[in-house]
């Protein structure tokens, strides 16, 4: 009775302090981990997100760049944070997907962080330097055949979204591309506007600003309709090459054990802000689509993702390597 009597006081007073840190949530900075260089897609809509969430926390929310092997480093940096809230991490496809389908990860990707919101979806796109001598994608495509393993391509690392995106492309049209690591899609980019690199099946958020500016040539879009924010670019379909499809979402994550109502905290605020008009606005103009699943959906769609990717990888023999 007296072991009784003790647990059971051990337990009100826990749930007395989760409340208690729930009601009080936040009382210092937020740290959201951004596993890429700065100035790329994953950073600037984290940059967005950390502003407006900054205001409706009422603490300022730093954007930490931890960056290193495609993106793991930075989901790892959010595992290993106390879980309380005050760490969270922003991802996408690939570092919750792809790389989990690749690498021997130190964590578990879904048993050991907790889903918050599902942010924005962006496709890729096919983009070049802009005196590369082709003008539609099945140019492209002869071009880099005539010129095998001599095309250099950027990517954010080994297995991220611009990698698999070229592996894809490799087996799909027979070519050979020699790709360039990067820290991240901004640097990378960089190198195709200075027409250092050739190409890269990049995120439409971070090529549309190029493209607009006429700094880079944009052949298709990875997925079946065509992007509102630029609806002159054919999809994957259109200009030769169907099936092509690949789309990039981004989601923010806390380490597992955070307290319950502190995770229903940031996801109700998450949710609340991708809902706003001036959000959806913004978010489209930089040609993503904006999140606003639950929480569940999120988990159900980064499962059933896992569990396609690496089908797909391990059928189509794609090689990490480069």
């Amino acid at each position: 009775m007296r072991r009784r009597f003790i647990a059971g006081l051990m337990l009100a007073a826990g749930l007395a302090a989760g409340s208690a840190g729930a009601q009080t949530f936040p009382s210092k900075p937020i740290t959201l981990v951004v596993p890429f260089s700065a100035g790329g897609p994953t950073d600037t809509l984290a940059r967005i997100l950390a502003e407006r969430m900054g205001r409706t926390l009422g603490q300022t929310v730093v954007v930490e760049n931890t960056t290193g092997a495609a993106g793991t480093l930075g989901v790892g940096r959010v595992v290993r944070a106390a879980p309380d809230g005050y760490t969270i991490g922003i991802g996408h496809w690939s570092t919750h997907v792809v790389n989990p389908a690749i690498y021997p990860l130190k964590f578990d990707i879904l048993d050991d962080l907790e889903p918050l919101a599902d942010i924005a979806t962006n496709p890729q796109l096919v983009v070049a330097r802009k005196d590369l001598p082709a003008n539609d994608l099945k140019g492209l495509i002869e071009w880099a055949k005539a010129n095998s393993d001599k095309v250099t391509a950027g990517t954010s690392g080994v297995g991220a979204a611009s990698h698999i995106g070229g592996l894809y492309f490799e087996q799909k049209t027979g070519t050979k591309l020699r790709f360039i690591p990067y820290r991240g899609g901004g640097p990378a980019l960089q190198d195709v506007v200075a027409g250092q690199i050739d190409i890269m099946f990049d995120q439409a958020a971070n090529s549309i600003p190029q493209i607009q500016g006429g700094k880079i040539k944009a052949f298709a879009v990875t997925a079946k309709q065509r992007l509102k924010a630029m609806p002159d670019i054919p999809t994957v379909d259109e200009a030769g090459l169907p099936g092509l499809y690949i789309a990039v979402w981004h989601g923010l994550w806390a380490s597992k054990g955070t307290p319950k109502d502190v995770v229903e905290l940031l996801r109700r605020e998450l949710i609340a802000i991708m809902n706003e008009p001036e959000m959806v606005t913004k978010l489209r103009t930089l040609g993503q689509d904006p999140g606003g699943q639950t929480s569940e959906e999120f988990a159900a769609m980064m499962r059933d993702g896992l569990e396609m990717w690496t089908r797909v990888i391990r059928e189509t023999n794609l090689k990490v390597t480069q």
